[in-house]
This record gives structure tokens, C-alpha cells and sequence, in this order.
């Protein structure tokens, strides 16, 4: 498979962390808390603190889980992304194997001033860490499991936010929508790379791509069907949350059918789309903020 060079003026390092996925997961975080308690937050200083500790714990989780993600894909990474640092030597393997450390450490160190506070921000990043490494280390290479880790771990994004704040159950939705948008993306990049997925279970490598499309449907339609939960429970009727969030979520809806019409065909142009689903989702989320 053809990969684009990457750009000179980007660099390796940024490239390893997957610096775009780490700044959505930090946005995604602070989404969550402001979804939670709404756009003035409420609670002075410290709230907002604690919600910032709590997206860069985020960030540093992303991070460091894109770097083991590379570390423990590098063979098969000479097929599917050759244009990688730890595949192109730009990024030793020693270097990257600190950075994860370091990352994934730091992510810890960052919440104990927070964890006595909001009990549930340790308890969500312990399953998050737990998430990653068994991955990484277990699931990745059994296809649907490992694609359910991967929801997990965006969907905790929004109740790690949320939970930072002190509020969960209003995100709890949105947790779910983005568990099942994610988990299509999931399946859909593994149907990209089913040439050089050589002895992983994925879903298209065993099923094959038809039941894959199928199953990445499913999951969309599960998201569509879920999408109007907010407006039908805490957004208010005609408010300016509820009007914003409703042509938001629509256009959203709108590219994840786009992103399943053309599957098992057109696989780059249906993840590139299911991702901007996710952008202009994510945006839908934060609007709800100003009920």
C-alpha cells in the first residue's frame, strides 16, 4: 500500500505522539467537563484547574499509547505506514520505549492533586491505562475485542472530563456515541490494512470485508439512532444549546452514513470521512455546554 511522504517540515517526534489525535483527546476532555457542568463550569478557579490537570493527563495517555502503538506495530507498520519514524529510524526504539514510560507516568502524576476530590478521575484513568496496555499487549491482534478497547478509550475521554467536574451522568451519552462512531472508524482502518495485518484475527482478515462493513454500519446506525438523546432529555426545547447541538449532530449523522455507503470500496475516503464525523460530533458536544 502507497503511503504519502510525510512532510519535512513536521516533526518526528510529533509524528510518533499522533500530535493531531493528542490535542482532539486534550479538546475532547475539556469538552466533557464543559458538557458536564455547562460553559461557565461554576465553581471558581479550582474547578477549571482540575479540568485542565485532568486533559492533559489525557493528552499524555494519547501520547504515549500512539508511541507503543508504533513500538509494537513497527514490522507490520513497513507495509501499512512505511513512512513512520520508528520505521524510517527518525525515532530510535530505545527513545521511544522512554517516552511511553515517561508519558503514561506523568499522565498519573498529574491527577493526585485531584484524585482525593473527584474519586472517580483515578478510578476512569486506571481503566484507561489498563485499556491501553492490554491492547496493546493482548487484544490489538484479535480484531473486534481489541476495536471495542479503542472505543472505550475515546468514550472515557468525555467521562474523565466530566468526572473532573464532578458531574457524569449528563455525558454518559455521549460516552456512548462516541464508543459506537469509534468502534466503526476502528473497523473501517482495519479493512484498510488488512494487506498487512499478516497474522492478526481482525475482523476483515477473518470474516472478511462484507460482514466488515456490515458490523461498521451497525455500529453507525447504533450512534445515529442514539443522537437525539440530548435534546429529548436535558436540552431545553428551542434553546440556542439544543438548536446548535441538533444542526451540529445532523451534519455529524450526515458523514458517518457517507463514511459506511461505499464500504467494503473507497476505505481511505470512508475513514477520512468517519473522522471528520467525529470532529464536527465533538463540536455538537461542546454546543450543548450553552443550555
Amino acid at each position: 500500500m502507497a503511503a504519502a511522504r510525510p512532510s519535512a517540515r513536521v516533526h518526528p517526534l510529533l509524528r510518533l505522539i499522533r500530535l493531531n489525535n493528542t490535542v482532539v483527546s486534550f479538546a475532547g476532555t475539556l469538552v466533557g467537563g464543559f458538557a458536564a457542568r455547562g460553559a461557565g463550569l461554576g465553581g471558581g478557579a479550582a474547578v477549571f484547574v482540575a479540568l485542565l490537570l485532568a486533559a492533559t493527563s489525557t493528552a499524555c495517555v494519547t501520547a504515549g499509547g500512539n508511541v507503543l502503538n508504533d513500538l509494537r506495530d513497527r514490522e507490520s507498520d513497513r507495509v501499512n505506514h512505511p513512512d513512520r519514524p520508528l520505521v524510517t529510524g527518525a525515532i530510535s526504539m530505545g527513545s521511544a520505549r522512554r517516552l511511553v514510560i515517561g508519558l503514561l507516568v506523568f499522565s498519573v502524576l498529574l491527577i493526585v492533586p485531584i484524585a482525593l476530590a473527584h474519586p472517580w478521575v483515578p478510578v476512569i484513568l486506571a481503566t484507561a491505562l489498563t485499556a491501553v496496555l492490554a491492547y496493546e499487549f493482548r487484544w490489538k491482534s484479535r480484531g473486534l475485542p481489541g476495536n471495542a478497547l479503542v472505543a472505550y478509550l475515546t468514550a472515557a475521554v468525555f467521562l474523565y472530563g466530566a468526572a473532573a467536574v464532578g458531574e457524569t451522568a449528563v455525558v454518559a451519552v455521549f460516552a456512548v456515541l462516541a464508543f459506537l462512531a469509534t468502534l466503526s472508524r476502528e473497523i473501517i482502518k482495519d479493512m484498510e490494512d488488512a494487506e498487512g495485518d499478516v497474522g492478526r484475527l481482525t475482523l476483515p482478515r477473518v470474516y472478511g470485508m462484507g460482514l466488515s462493513a456490515v458490523a461498521a454500519r451497525l455500529a453507525v446506525a447504533g450512534a445515529i439512532a442514539l443522537s437525539p438523546v440530548p435534546v429529548l432529555t436535558f436540552l431545553p426545547w428551542g434553546s440556542a444549546a439544543a438548536i446548535m447541538y441538533l444542526a451540529l449532530v445532523v451534519a455529524a449523522d450526515a458523514l458517518f452514513v457517507a463514511s459506511v455507503a461505499s464500504l467494503p470500496r473507497q476505505l481511505h475516503r470512508g475513514q477520512t470521512l468517519s473522522k471528520g464525523a467525529m470532529s464536527v460530533a465533538l463540536l455538537a458536544f461542546l454546543a450543548t455546554a450553552f443550555r
